[in-house]
């Protein structure tokens, strides 16, 4: 795998899971609808297994492919970017009921 794809494997995950996070934060706060604020609780639980799938892979494959390892911390550091904004929509998320 060459270096800029894994960095675009990890801007297309974080792009991925943030996108859905702001529909389901911003679909509730507009339309009131449960479901996206469901949505937006399982989106926390599986975004967050899914993404750490995805880091401890980019880390045992850096590690493995010596080379490759300063392009997967950056992809991780990409994917980190939200855990700061999934905290804040949880906090947004549970003070508006």
């Amino acid at each position: 795998m060459k270096n800029h794809e894994i960095i675009n494997m990890g801007k297309y995950t974080f792009w991925l899971f943030f996108l859905l996070g702001n529909i389901c934060l911003f679909g509730y706060l507009i339309t009131r609808i449960e479901d996206f604020a469901i949505g937006g609780y399982l989106l926390l639980i599986f975004g967050a297994l899914i993404n750490l799938v995805i880091v401890i892979g980019f880390l045992i494959y850096g590690m493995v492919v010596q080379a490759k390892l300063n392009a997967c911390l950056k992809a991780i550091g990409f994917l980190m970017i939200n855990i700061p904004v999934a905290i804040l929509y949880a906090v947004i998320g549970l003070n508006l009921n």
